[in-house]
Order: structure tokens, then sequence, then C-alpha cells
């Protein structure tokens, strides 16, 4: 007879292949059609809020792997605080305003030198909202949840609206002023930067060493003396106004064949080997104090008296050091920020910049450098000064330079007019609130603190078209009025019209009705064309869509990208704190970059980036989810086809983990109702629901604590070591052989269904599509498993005494396994069921092995146990006997076709 078919084998209509592709766009159509987001919102009506501030993504191109990586781990996070209780607003958000956006929009053919500013501001604004809608259907393939119907978009007027008044507060406290000061300045994009928008590359610049004739040497020096700089920027020798010494350090008048040269005394024997003199000889040393106000001839302009800096002065200034140079400092005003301090705020003099917007000299440079990039400068200006005989050396120093991070090309340091918010006047506050917020990791709590502690004031003006505009209105005199009553009338005009208001009306219709300024006796206004800096666009964000969409202040959560904490923690916290008083978070999470394997940085420069779309194309949205809960997010995480692979063979395991437990319920007619009491469950059934109940304890942990891997390894750990690997190979013997209802069976069936649901609710946050589908089969919600809470367990008997027995069961477990394996390598047995165990134990282990184990053959997987004598080893033996036909196990049982007692027994019925 054929028994194969009187065995209950596995039985399922959920699938074993995921078939992620095709399944998952119809549950997110199913999810949007339901309006599983409201829902959301809805059952959570009276629960705590838990607001994770969408930190907005740029809206230029389709997202890439860094913006799969954070919209997944944040929708990890909210479904996570949904499932412990908090009601989840979660509102997505898109940066939009700009240079990228003006670029793409140019190279499309619009030009807005040549047409209005205003018809090329509304071009920006439709093609942002294309790329947001691309950008949209990218994080909504990724499973993500939230509002996307009515997301937050920097250009909504009513958003623009809210940064206005917000300006207008930090304006009229006091905070916002225009200044004249070095800034980084982007020649590539003709526009002034934050130091959130500078990223750091490696560059080549040629290193002079140049020496200046005295002209007037105080009685200190003889007008034959050189006093000789070092620069990596030559194209700024034509701004020279000062050479700055150090007051306190003895500096040397050294006589060489090269000429009488000053510099540092402690470097004199260095310099001059490097400039390679014949002989040198010091003849006179002094503090660096006793040469102030010596003046100079500039090399350049030596024999042009009339050139506005033919010559310089020699200036004192602490900042001076002995690490690099020559201790004589070239000081330009107009390119550097202690020069600027030096030159125009200590020694009174004018701020001197002979470069344009383009980074190209000008006429004051000279007729031989005016038109030439700064960067074709460094070459002219070298050459001109080893024509004069001034120039002691030339080198190449490869050195970390700052460049555009948007344009990737290499920016200046100028002295602009600008517009300012003053960190100095709130620093002591931000450092405060810093200290106040929870970083995570720990460490960006200090890097934090030095960013704030060592940033200069914020510039926040652009010279683009393409953003908010600056809504300074300046009076005949040219006097900013930082009025209140202007502030909102603006903010109102802009809620209505949008920001294109300022750029499309005269400056009078942009004035209150009969507004008079005894600054304008003429009646005579102009407005301030500059725009905002994109950052104080997302900076605001917490007031302008948080606040706005009554989510409250602060934040519980933002999570973002480490490159974050010179960004969007930093101006967030800039303006929250300067207009509500504290940070705009309570807690501060960051993720690393994507890496491709080999540990390079993924981007689209470097051809190794891979869109999200590629992945969830081929492996299906949860795979790549499961990637991102895995990894360790808050480093640097690597990406490939070799970890991709690896990732969907986790997911099929799990996936099949899953299967075996809902296949064993009887096609899915084994349901809650039929779950027996765990108190009256056998002890070994009764240890799986100890261990599902602590990994839901350490999952939710985990998941509280942001600690995604933890439960990701939690939840594997169980699903391979305990259940797969243990219980679920002990028990098919019970599921497939015994009777349909026998007891054992149910206590095994309660046990499975109870971890199919424990399993699928705690995966729902990582894997919510194939949870989606479980559900379906197993119908715990009839709308979604998404609705759902984080599962319970009450496990109504002694826990630590049964784990505690169980510690002894497995130490014995793993001496018969071991015993087994050494006799199948000495070709004694071949499966498991082969065997007889003959068990040498001590009365501790043969006490909480009889009284646990009810049969103990069955739970090694042997067909035969036997006890002898006391004693500490296991002996295997060849089973006497025959194969049962029906369970495999070998019995001696004489009943019709071989069968065992057991398998007869269930036949008879």
């Amino acid at each position: 007879m054929d028994y194969k078919n009187t065995l209950h084998m596995p039985k399922t209509d959920f699938e074993m292949r995921g078939n992620l592709v095709k399944k998952e766009p119809k549950i997110q159509k199913r999810w949007q059609d339901i309006d599983l987001y409201g829902k959301m919102l809805e059952k959570r009506k009276d629960a705590q809020p838990f607001v994770l501030h969408d930190g907005p993504p740029y809206a230029n191109g389709d997202i890439h792997l860094g913006h799969a990586l954070n919209k997944i781990l944040k929708d990890v996070i909210n479904r996570s605080k949904y499932m412990a209780g908090y009601k989840v607003p979660y509102i997505p958000g898109w940066d939009t305003h700009g240079l990228p956006i003006e670029t793409a929009v140019t190279k499309a053919g619009y030009d807005r030198k040549k047409m209005g500013i205003a018809e090329f501001r509304k071009i920006c604004h439709d093609y942002a909202l294309e790329q947001v809608a691309r950008q949209k259907a990218g994080f909504l393939a990724l499973g993500s949840i939230g509002d996307y119907d009515h997301p937050y978009i920097t250009l909504q007027k009513e958003f623009e609206a809210k940064q206005i008044e917000v300006f207008g507060k930090m304006a009229l406290d006091g905070l916002i002023y225009k200044g004249l000061k070095p800034v980084y300045w982007s020649p590539s994009s003709e526009t002034a930067l934050a130091e959130a928008e500078v990223e750091y590359k490696d560059m080549k610049t040629p290193t002079i060493y140049v020496k200046f004739k005295v002209k007037d040497g105080k009685g200190l020096l003889d007008d034959d003396t050189y006093f000789v700089i070092w620069t990596t920027t030559p194209w700024t020798i034509p701004a020279n106004q000062g050479i700055s010494l150090n007051p306190r350090m003895t500096y040397a008048v050294v006589d060489t064949d090269k000429g009488k040269l000053v510099m540092l005394e402690m470097l004199v024997d260095q310099l001059c080997n490097d400039f390679g003199c014949e002989r040198y000889e010091i003849i006179k040393t002094f503090k660096g104090q006793e040469a102030e106000y010596i003046t100079y001839k500039h090399p350049l302009y030596a024999n042009d008296p009339s050139h506005v800096n033919s010559e310089g002065i020699v200036m004192l200034a602490d900042y001076v050091t002995e690490d690099a140079g020559t201790g004589c400092v070239h000081t330009a005003s107009g390119f550097g920020a202690d020069d600027f301090y030096t030159v125009h705020s200590r020694y009174k003099m004018d701020v001197l910049n002979n470069v344009d917007d383009q980074g190209r000299l000008t006429e004051e440079a000279g007729e031989f450098l005016a038109g030439q990039s700064v960067w074709d400068a460094n070459k002219t200006v070298t050459v001109k000064l080893d024509e004069l005989g001034v120039l002691l050396k030339l080198a190449w120093l490869t050195h970390s330079y700052p460049h555009d991070w948007r344009t990737k090309q290499p920016i200046i340091y100028r002295a602009t007019t600008q517009w300012f918010c003053s960190i100095d006047k709130i620093r002591d506050q931000l450092l405060k609130e810093i200290d106040n917020v929870e970083w995570i990791p720990s460490w960006g709590q200090q890097r934090m603190h030095n960013m704030i502690a060592d940033r200069d004031d914020w510039c926040i003006s652009r010279q683009r078209a393409w953003g908010v505009p600056i809504p300074i209105i300046y009076a005949e005199d040219d006097t900013p009025l930082m009025e209140k009553e202007i502030f909102d009338h603006v903010a109102k005009l802009v809620a209505q019209y949008g920001s294109n208001v300022w750029f499309e009306r005269d400056v009078k219709d942009l004035l209150p009705d009969g507004y008079t300024s005894e600054h304008s006796p003429n009646g005579k206004f102009h407005k301030e064309m500059d725009t905002m800096d994109v950052w104080f666009d997302s900076g605001s964000s917490h007031t302008g869509a948080m606040m706005a969409r009554g989510l409250g202040y602060p934040a519980d959560l933002y999570f973002e990208g480490s490159d974050q904490y010179r960004g969007w923690f930093n101006s967030s916290l800039i303006v929250g704190t300067a207009v509500h008083g504290h940070s705009p978070y309570k807690q501060a999470l960051s993720h690393g970059f994507v890496m491709d394997e080999k540990g390079v940085k993924m981007s689209k420069s470097q051809w190794n980036a891979v869109a999200p779309g590629q992945i969830t194309k081929k492996y299906g949205a949860d795979v790549l989810r499961l990637w991102a809960a895995s990894v360790d997010y808050q480093a640097d995480v690597s990406m490939g086809n070799k970890i991709m692979k690896q990732m969907a063979n986790q997911y099929r395991k799990i996936r099949n983990t899953l299967r075996f437990c809902m296949a064993n319920l009887d096609n899915q007619t084994f349901m809650k109702e039929n779950c027996l009491p765990f108190g009256e469950l056998a002890p070994l059934n009764q240890y799986i629901l100890v261990r599902l109940k602590q990994t839901i304890d350490d999952v939710e942990l985990a998941y509280k604590e942001y600690r995604f891997a933890d439960a990701v390894s939690a939840l594997t750990n169980l699903m391979t070591n305990e259940l797969s690997a243990y219980y679920m190979d002990y028990t098919k013997d019970i599921l497939y052989c015994d009777e349909t209802d026998s007891r054992d069976r149910r206590e095994v069936q309660t046990v499975l269904y109870t971890a199919t649901e424990v399993l699928a609710k705690l995966w729902t946050p990582v894997l919510p599509h194939t949870m989606e589908e479980v559900n379906d089969y197993m119908k715990w919600n009839d709308v979604s498993i998404q609705l759902e809470d984080f599962p319970t367990l009450t496990l109504d008997f002694d826990q630590d005494a049964l784990l505690k027995d169980m510690d002894v069961l497995f130490e014995l477990r793993k001496k018969v396994l071991k015993a087994l394996e050494d006799a199948r390598h000495e070709d004694m047995i071949g499966k498991g069921l082969e065997a007889q165990l003959i068990l040498h134990l001590d009365d501790e282990t043969k006490g909480v092995l009889n009284r646990i184990v009810p049969n103990p053959a069955q739970w090694f997987i042997v067909s035969k146990v036997t006890f002898a004598d006391a004693g500490d080893e296991v002996v295997v033996a060849k089973a006497d006997g025959h194969v049962c036909p029906r369970c495999w196990n070998v019995t001696e049982a004489d009943h019709e076709d071989g069968l065992c007692d057991r398998c007869h027994a269930v036949m008879s019925k």
C-alpha cells in the first residue's frame, strides 16, 4: 500500500516564490484605494502622537539608493511606532528652489538673462513639480506610507508665506543683517554659498614664495630688504594690501645671495635651503611688533604709484604661526576671513575685491590679468613674478580644497555684500539646545557642538532667480526697511499669489497702502533681488510644514544622512531656536552613505550608482527593505549584486519558514479558536512560546531604539535556529504522521499558529507587502495587517524554570548530535532514524529528560532511546528492526505492512 496519501503533508496556497515584482504594486494600490494612511490615523486619533518630520529631498531627478535607504528606514520607524500604539502623522516633503533646477531649466533652452525673471521662475516651478511627481512614484514603490496626496513642498505659496514670516521675526529680533564679508563664492554658479553647500576634494595648486621690497623701513629695515611671503593662491597677489607678522615672534634679516630676506628666525635654515641659497647669514633679529606700519612696494605695481595698492603695510596678527610658510603672511582683505578682519576691521583700510562674479580678474588687477579666471591667473601671476625677479620658489601642493557641491567646481573666498543670519547672538542658546537633544549616534552631539561653536554668521542671500525672495525693501537712501508692517504685508501677498508676486509687481505694490518712510521723502523705494539660501527654506520647514499642518513643535525625531549635521539639522536648529526658543527636534538620528561592494561611494559620476527601481524590478521592494533594515545604517553601508543576492536568499528563508508554519495549519483551517490554552501545553511546546515572547520584547525594544539590524537578527535567529533547525525538524513526525486531531498535533499547531502571528506582526514594519499577503490567508485583520498592534503573549507558567530545564536538555542534545555525526562518518548509520541511542546520564539530566520530553526518540529524531548506567556518555548503535513504510522510523513491531505501533493505530481508525 502507498501510505503517502495517508500523511498530513503541508498544504497552503501561500506561494513558495514571492513574485514580489508582480504582487507589490497591487498591494500598494490596495493601500491607496482603501486610504490606509487615513485609516491608521483614524484608529489612533486619540493616541499619543509620534512625529518624524521629513527632511525634504531635493526635487531633481529620480531617487537614488541614498533616498531609498532614508525613506525605507523612515517607513520602518513610522510603522513600528504605529504598531507600538502611537498616532503617526507623516507628511513627506520636497525641497524645490535653488541652482540645480535653474541649471536643468537653462539646459532645456531657457535663458533667465534673456527672459523676464518671473517667466523663468514659472518654468522652474513647473519643472520642480514634475520632479516631485517622479520622486513620489519612486517612494511609493518602496512601500512608504504617509500623506503623499498632501505633501509639503517648499514652492507652495503657504509654505513660502510662513518662511517670509520666519525671516521677518528673525529680522525684527536683530538676527538678520546686511554686511560686507568674505564668503564662499562659486564662480561656476555665480552665487554665494553656505557651509552646507561646500564639499572638499583634493586639488593640485601652485605654491609660491615671493619677495616684497621694503619701501620705508621706519628705521628698522633698509630699503634693500625683502619680506618673503608664501601663498597657495597666486591669483590673490594682485589684491595684496598687507603682510602680517606675529607680534611676539622673532624675525630675522638674512643676508643671502638672493638679497636680504626677512623670515621667522626659527625657519631660516629650512627656507634658505628650500630657496637654494648658496650662502646665508643672519645679520639682524627683531620682534614682529617692531615692524608694524613698515611699508613695502607691491612687486606687480611698484612702477605705477597711482595704482590702488602700489604699496602695502606690515600688520600684526596673532593667527600667524610657524606651521607653514615664512611667518610673513600675504594679506588680501577681499579673499579671506582673517585677512578681512586684519585689513578692514583692525587697520581700517578699504576692502579690495578685484574678482567679478564669474571668478575673473577685473581691470583693477591690470591689463595683463583682466578677464582671466582666477585659475588661469595663477599661472599668469607666477610667470610675471618670475620675470620681475621676485619669485624665490614655485612648487605644487595637493591638498583638500573647497568645491561647489552642485557643480563640483572649485570655489573661492570672496568679500561681497550679502545678507547674514547672526550666529553670535544666539550661539550660547544653540549650544545649550544641542545638549538637550538626544543624538543617535551619540557622537552627533559633539559634532554638532563643534560646528555651531566654530561657524561664522550664516550667509543666507543667493544671487539666483529661483528661490524665495529676501523680503527687503530699501528706501531712497538705501536703508533696508525692516518693519513688521512690511513683512506682514509681503507674507499676505505671498500666501495669496506665491513668491512670484515679488518679481511681478512694482515695489510700491509690495508695500502696505499709504506706506511712507522718513528715509524716502520723495516716496521712492527699490527692492532686494537676491533670494534666500535653500537651507533657509528647508530649515524653516518645522514652521512652514510641521506647525502649519497641526503637528506641533518640536518633532520627536529628525532622521537624515550624516551630511545633514552641517545641512538640515544645522539650519533647522538655528531657525527653530531663533524663532521658537528651542530645538525643533527632540532626537536627531543619522545614517551613513551608500557605497558599492568595493567601498566606493555610489554616485552617477562614478558610474557605480544603482537605481532603486532597478532593484525593486528584479527582487521586489521587500528585499530592498530587508537590506536597509539589516545593515549597520549609522555607518556607511554597502550595496551590490552579491549583497542583493544574499538578501534575496535571506528573504526566501523568512518566507519559507512562515510558509511551513501556515502549511501545517491544515490549509488555514486551524485558526485562533482552535488553539489550546498555553498553560496546558507540553513543556517542549511552551518553550517555543517563551522564545516567541522573548523575541517580542527584544524586537519591540530594538525598533524603539532604532536598532533595526538587531530586530532583523533577533527574528531571523529565532526562525533559523529555534524554528527551522530545531522545532520544525522534530515536530514534522507529529504533524505528518499523527492523527489529524491528536493532542500532540494540536499542541504543535497551536505553537505554529502563534509563531506565524507573532512573526508576521513583528516583520510588518520591515516587510509590509509580504506580511500583508500572509494576513490575506490568516485573516487577523479584515482590512490590513498594517492596522494591527505589536503582538502580546501572556504565559501563565514558570518560564524561568522551563528555560533552566531546556538549557540542560540542549546541552544533552548537542552531545547527541555530535555522536550521531561521528556515527555517520564511521558509516555506522545514514539517516538519524537508523540509529538507536544508549544514554549514560547523571541523575539531574535524566530526571529533566524524563520530565520534559515524553518521547526522547522523537525529540532526538532517532528510532529508539534506552538508558544505561549513570554517567556522561552517548552511545550510538544501529537500530534493530525494519523501517515503517509510513513514518520511516525503524521498528520491531509486527503489524500489517510492517507499520510501527503509532502508524498502525492511526491507520486502524
